[in-house]
């Protein structure tokens, strides 16, 4: 099992100045702990669920991964998730080969339906319906995997977005992965089985993610697709784990890696989170050593 690190937090000790010193310490401490993944969240409020008020911190997502890839070289870099009504799909495609080009390659496409209102509501985005929201993250994987399609520059009509042109030059370097988040049995997982490369599931217990992995692997059935292609990943919450409790928190992503996750992600909470990190590492060559029990 591989190591991942998420940044939901972004009040640095010493304030607004030192957030951009930090995050290259998170780059670099990241990489030097033998994690393959770095991700942030995308919003544009601190979310409720944080425990933080809405008034915290909160770094738009692209900008941020752009800085942090010219801060590091090896790791995958990703934005856990993007909510697929804050920009536009065309325009989203382009930001994330942008990012793909200017690292060598190292990025993935998180992305998922938004729940937010709030945040969308003060900045006057639209927010539709549950219902209007998937049929948008459907077009969106639809748009995106159209404008890295090399042999394909030509239009898009959907029923929420209509493009005339796909052309998207340079091409990504590397296609990115796309990471579909949430663990809803009958559209999400649905979704992930006919466009996602990855998925994202919560540690609310081992029988859950079992479960939620049985649904995906019949809707993969359904379309014909090879469920083995699809790399299941979890963030670890409930409890969320804190470097002194290595121990315990390897004893429980063990039955995880039995049900064939791939990576489990952490989140760093505090005002310094590259020094979080740096206690954190010793998880990782232990949480290597589940794929060989």
């Amino acid at each position: 099992m591989q190591l991942g690190f998420h940044l939901p937090i972004f009040d640095i000790d010493g304030g607004t100045a030192a957030i951009a010193a930090e995050l290259a310490r998170v780059g670099t401490a990241a990489e030097e702990a033998g994690a393959t993944w770095l991700s942030v969240m995308d919003h544009y409020f601190q979310i409720e669920p944080s425990g933080l008020p809405v008034e915290s911190n909160m770094m738009e997502a692209y900008t941020t991964l752009g800085y942090l890839a010219a801060h590091t070289s090896t790791i995958e870099l990703g934005v856990l998730v993007t909510g697929v009504t804050y920009r536009h799909p065309g325009l989203l495609a382009k930001i994330v080969t942008t990012l793909n080009v200017l690292s060598g390659g190292r990025t993935a496409l998180g992305l998922g339906a938004a729940w937010f209102e709030r945040e969308h509501d003060a900045l006057g985005v639209p927010f539709p319906s549950l219902a209007e929201r998937f049929e948008r993250l459907e077009e969106t994987l639809q748009i995106c995997n159209q404008m890295w399609d090399p042999d394909d520059n030509g239009p898009f009509v959907g029923k929420h977005y209509r493009l005339a042109e796909t052309l998207c030059s340079p091409l990504p370097i590397k296609r990115p992965a796309v990471m579909i988040g949430g663990g809803g049995e009958r559209k999400t997982l649905k979704l992930v089985a006919r466009y996602g490369d990855a998925c994202n599931l919560f540690t609310s217990s081992a029988a859950d993610v079992a479960r939620r992995i049985d649904v995906l692997r019949r809707h993969c059935d359904d379309v014909g697709r090879d469920f083995d292609q699809i790399r299941i990943t979890v963030t670890a919450n409930e409890p969320r784990p804190q470097p002194r409790d290595c121990d315990d928190f390897i004893r429980r992503m063990a039955s995880y890696a039995q049900l064939g996750v791939r990576t489990v992600i952490v989140t760093p909470t505090t005002g310094q989170p590259a020094a979080w990190i740096d206690a954190f590492a010793p998880a990782a060559p232990r949480l290597a050593e589940l794929d060989q029990g």
